[in-house]
């Protein structure tokens, strides 16, 4: 079950959700608007390994901007921090920003229980696209959990600014022979 927006403001009053900063005008009916941070990360090789650590590049948004290009994914974070030791947060594109061919959060939409930090966005342009530090990209849900609740506990607990890939680490170790 999704918590409504009135729901959001009040799980968050009563310390059962973080939203921080939190701004009321953020609260849409079912949702929570997420700003996009002041960085963005990128690989910078050509072909990623999931059994490696990628190079990667971080790079602050200018004033005018930065253009995405499509056929790369870049790493951006929310402003906001956010998580619940109650609910299960997941992450979307706003429909604005999709209208505009902007993949906000790729394919790993869902945010483990108990995990709170900045969320790190997945963005991928179909076609070059400008965004800027502060637009409003992307948009948080919380929904109610069925069963024992374990807490999240991971690798990317914590998360500030945007965090790249750590698959790496949960690679099987190599046989020495």
């Amino acid at each position: 079950m999704i918590l409504t927006g009135t729901e959001i403001a009040r799980e968050r009053a009563a310390d059962r959700l973080v939203l921080d900063p939190y701004d009321e005008a953020h609260v849409s009916s079912n949702s929570y608007d997420l700003t996009l941070g002041g960085r963005l990360g990128y690989y910078t090789g050509d072909v990623l390994d999931t059994r490696a650590l990628n190079a990667f590049r971080t790079v602050e948004i200018p004033p005018d901007g930065f253009e995405l290009q499509p056929d790369r994914i870049y790493l951006g974070s929310s402003v906001e921090v956010l998580g619940s030791s109650h609910y299960v947060p997941l992450i979307h594109s706003r429909s604005g920003a999709a209208r505009l061919g902007l993949y906000v959060h790729c394919t790993a939409d869902l945010i483990d229980i108990g995990s709170i930090g900045q969320v790190t966005f997945q963005l991928r342009a179909v076609q070059p696209l400008r965004v800027h530090a502060g637009d409003l990209l992307g948009q948080v849900t919380f929904w109610r959990t069925c069963g024992q609740i374990t807490l999240y506990d991971g690798k990317y607990q914590g998360s500030r600014g945007p965090q790249p890939s750590q698959i790496h680490r949960d690679a099987p170790k190599q046989a020495v022979a």
